[in-house]
């Protein structure tokens, strides 16, 4: 009902305190209404008290004014007749004649006039002769005094009562005349009280009169009192205001509201019906004050009004109508009994389905908005398409991509041929094309219709049209048999590019496609083609990051001799990232492994990593030691970070590098914020040695890097690994390295076998970072192949040592390149000690290669150079970069070593070059 209801009072803050004196709380009884309820001018029960009160009053005062000036007037009436009477009386009494015939008048009358006085209650009684002798006074001083009067009535024998002003004050006289037995006057008597004598005898009876006015006035203030506070229980507090609007809402919700209102009594009486009520239910014109159920009401609406019961919108018939019927208790707001509220919904009965369809469908809409495209897979996002849309919009579903789209390409322009991706709401044996069947739509059917059109095409009725039964007649007739009737195909179009085509099909009971349903369709395949080409881009991307990390990565591990070496690499589930891993062959059979993480997934990741691992490539061939090479590569980082023109920094990058000497067994590490390797030693047992560690890569603000170094017995594993092994979400570092060593300890294993314990043990079921690891077993080169010789700093000292590297060629057996190898030797000897300082030595290493090592104590490093035809010397080096595989400088704590590889087979002479020439043009004298 609308809150301009009678039922409902307003709301202003004065009702609303009067509302609350006039409502008492729960489980208490009433309380009087208080004195300034009654007193306020705010509520018609106050009005009316005030306006009755002041009417009391008033005639109360007015009561109380009369009374007085009527006892004043009577007093002074009184007073005329007393004095009159007196003073007649006196002059008429027996002997006065005689008394004042007398001599001594005044002797004999005036203790008569004394005591007539007071019996009459008369301020005097004064007799006078007519020349105005005072013969009677009551002051009887005054006796023998002669006094002018107003006596000349009296004196003609007339009586009279006057009022005079005296030196009492105002006063009342009356005068009487004396006559003798011939009725002549022979004197003059006058009764004088003055008017204040009088008023005290008012004055004695106005206590009587206030008091009873006082009685009359509480008495009338009680009973108005009483009266007003009826009233205002019944009015509830409300001013004449509120009165009058709400008595003209109860008229307008008696016949202005389109809403029915009846009030029903606690014994099932109905109260009050207004006139949408009575047009609603046929209520007769004496309803009110009848019973409910003697209305003739419908018997399924008859029972909630008497019932009593509180009701919500519940729907019952009444004649041909459907109405919605609301009951509410009155109470605390009156008297015990409901009030009913009948609204006619017969008009909504026929919008009623369509807004709970229009309801499911928008809440289809925003489920397909949860629910489609939660991840990044094409196919599974045509999956959830489907799923979604059945059963709450089709029986069945199916998709159909183009073979691009689901190898994340872009797709060509529209064509007819496409794979069926997905098909949900037909179980077992069914007569739709299986999922992964390519599909050649002919140019009549509905799905190449949509492809030309662009559009929605909707087949009501499949029994009907026979278009698409030229896709396969047969498979059309096993359709039709399964109960499938009706079908819509709408194009997978997102971003202006068609990926392909949905069919919605319904079948069994239910109702066919309607032009409502092909926009519904519309609505919900866009936005799951925006799905599935956000997948489609994934898929590219992915494919694309995938294949350049593959490209970064070592396709294959070097030959060496110094480690046997296996490797794994998985990318995290979220794609791929940037964990690598290396094995680079140094000179000296050493070896240098790698391994290093970039935070991040993705073409930036992929594309970072293999910058840095280019650069560790490019940093080993200065044959550096770590700590070196990974300060050239924090200082790379750090001025690809500060380059302006970079799209993007490297961040997070980390790096662990470790060189092995098999001749040593010596293992030299350093990490740039890299967890540091695991050792297995011989005999099972795993150690974690401690190395360095330095900040991550860009970070070293040039500071030098620490190194490790440790000797390894042969047989030893070392395992280089990237932090996604050992630390997740559900696991901590400590946890990780404790699962790592019991997947490393036990019995020796191959590197092989190593890597598949390792990662069977570690890796979890949905990793969320690459995991990259590298297991090293350590070799020892056989201290029969090494061969070592000190050599004086002295040019004679260069054939003793050249022969007996000649003899240990030809114990190894390789007199093929001893020639070769005797020249080397010789010019790379003859250079330090032309060039160089003490100590100075020759080491043959016999591995895969033939290598020759020549150091000395100086720092300075030769430089190749093409001697000019004048020059006498500078072509040592240039002979041996002709008749060497590889040579090169590295530096050492105490000098440099210049090395040279040979293959182990003898090597002809460069191409137009004769050996003998190329020997003297480079032999030096002082060397023979």
């Amino acid at each position: 009902m609308s809150s301009s209801s009678p039922l409902r009072r307003p709301r202003s803050g004065r009702h609303q305190e009067h509302q609350e004196q006039a409502r008492p709380p729960k489980g208490r009884t009433p309380r009087p209404q208080r004195l300034s309820s009654l007193l306020s001018v705010q509520s018609v029960a106050g009005e009316v008290f005030l306006l009755q009160l002041a009417v009391v009053v008033l005639l109360v005062t007015a009561a109380v004014v009369a009374l007085v000036v009527q006892g004043r007037s009577d007093a002074m009436l009184d007073a005329r007749h007393r004095t009159l009477a007196a003073a007649g009386t006196f002059a008429e009494s027996p002997g006065i004649v005689a008394a004042l015939r007398s001599p001594h008048p005044s002797a004999v009358l005036q203790p008569s006039a004394q005591a007539a006085r007071k019996i009459a209650g008369v301020d005097g009684i004064n007799t006078y002769t007519l020349d105005g002798l005072t013969l009677t006074h009551s002051d009887p001083r005054q006796i023998g005094r002669h006094v002018v009067g107003p006596f000349s009535k009296a004196a003609a024998g007339k009586s009279f009562t006057e009022t005079f002003e005296g030196s009492l004050g105002q006063s009342v006289v009356s005068v009487v005349p004396v006559k003798d037995g011939t009725g002549r006057v022979i004197a003059i008597v006058s009764s004088p009280v003055t008017v204040q004598n009088v008023q005290g005898m008012v004055n004695r009876q106005l206590p009587v009169v206030l008091g009873s006015a006082a009685l009359v006035l509480l008495l009338s203030a009680g009973g108005t009192a009483l009266v007003s506070r009826r009233l205002l229980r019944r009015t509830h507090g409300l001013g004449p205001a509120e009165m009058t609007r709400m008595y003209e809402h109860h008229d307008a919700v008696l016949h202005a509201v389109r809403e029915g209102v009846l009030i029903v009594g606690d014994g099932g009486r109905l109260l009050l019906a207004n006139d949408e009520a009575r047009r609603l239910l046929d209520l007769p014109a004496d309803a009110e004050g009848r019973p409910v159920t003697d209305l003739d009401l419908e018997e399924g609406i008859t029972e909630p009004i008497a019932s009593g019961r509180s009701v919500t919108d519940e729907l019952h018939m009444a004649a041909d109508r459907l109405l919605a019927v609301n009951i509410r208790p009155t109470a605390p707001y009156g008297q015990a009994g409901t009030v009913v509220t009948l609204r006619d919904t017969t008009e909504l009965r026929a919008l009623s389905g369509r807004a709970e369809v229009a309801r499911e469908r928008l809440k289809l809409l925003y489920d397909a908005g949860v629910q489609v495209g939660t991840t990044l897979n094409v196919e599974r996002t045509a999956e959830e398409l489907a799923e979604v849309a059945v059963p709450r919009f089709a029986d069945v579903v199916t998709v159909d991509l183009l073979d691009p789209v689901l190898r994340g390409e872009e797709p060509p322009e529209a064509g007819t041929e496409m794979r069926r991706t997905a098909s949900v709401g037909l179980e077992g044996d069914h007569p739709l094309y299986p999922i992964g069947k390519l599909i050649r739509f002919v140019p009549t059917s509905p799905m190449a219709t949509g492809l030309a059109g662009g559009h929605a095409v909707l087949e009501a009725d499949l029994r009907a049209t026979h278009g698409w039964r030229a896709q396969d007649p047969a498979n059309a007739v096993l359709i039709l048999d399964r109960g499938i009737h009706s079908m819509i195909a709408v194009p997978l179009r997102a971003r202006g590019v068609v990926l392909g085509m949905a069919g919605y099909w319904r079948g069994q009971d239910s109702a066919p496609f309607d032009e409502e349903d092909v926009s519904f369709a519309e609505e919900l395949t866009a936005r799951a083609a925006l799905s599935v080409d956000n997948a489609r881009r994934y898929t590219r991307e992915h494919t694309m990051a995938v294949t350049l990390q593959r490209s970064l990565l070592p396709r294959g591990v070097p030959e060496q001799s110094a480690v046997e070496v296996a490797h794994r690499y998985l990318a995290a589930q979220a794609g791929v990232g940037g964990d690598w891993f290396d094995v680079i062959p140094l000179p000296g059979t050493r070896v240098a492994l790698v391994v290093g993480d970039v935070v991040g997934h993705g073409l930036h990741a992929a594309a970072t990593m293999g910058r840095l691992r280019t650069a560790v490539y490019n940093f080993s061939t200065l044959d550096l030691p770590p700590d070196e090479l990974l300060s050239h590569l924090d200082e790379l980082v750090a001025h690809i970070d500060a380059d302006e023109q970079e799209w993007q920094g490297i961040t997070g990058a980390t790096c662990l590098c470790a060189i092995y000497d098999p001749v040593s067994g010596l293992v030299t590490a350093a990490t740039a914020g890299h967890p540091g390797p695991a050792l297995v030693r011989p005999d099972g047992t795993v150690s974690f040695p401690e190395v360095p560690v330095s900040p991550p890569l860009g970070l070293g603000a040039g500071m030098p890097m620490e190194t490790m170094t440790l000797t390894l017995p042969e047989g030893s594993r070392m395992a280089l690994f990237t932090d996604g092994l050992i630390e997740s979400r559900n696991r901590d570092l400590d946890a990780g390295l404790a699962a790592l060593r019991a997947a490393l300890e036990g019995p020796a294993r191959t590197p092989e076998e190593t890597c598949t314990a390792v990662i069977d043990a570690m890796l979890p079921s949905r990793p969320g970072d690459d995991i990259a690891l590298l297991v090293a077993r350590t070799r020892r080169l056989d201290p029969e192949r090494i061969a070592e010789w000190d050599v004086s700093p002295d040019p004679a000292a260069v054939s003793p040592v050249r022969g007996a590297c000649a003899r240990r060629l030809a114990d190894w057996g390789l007199e093929d390149i001893a020639f070769t190898t005797e020249l080397i030797l010789s010019e790379l000897m003859t250079n330090a000690i032309r060039y160089g300082s003490e100590p100075i030595r020759v080491r043959l290493l016999y591995d895969r290669s033939l290598i020759c090592e020549v150091s000395d104590g100086s720092s300075t490093s030769p430089h190749l150079r093409r001697a000019e035809a004048t020059d006498e010397g500078g072509r040592g080096l240039f002979l041996v970069a002709q008749f060497a595989e590889r040579w090169g400088t590295r530096y050492t704590a105490r000098g440099k070593i210049i090395w040279s590889e040979q293959a182990l087979q003898a090597g002809a002479a460069p191409s137009g070059t004769d050996l003998g020439e190329a020997l003297l043009a480079g032999w030096d004298d002082e060397a023979l």
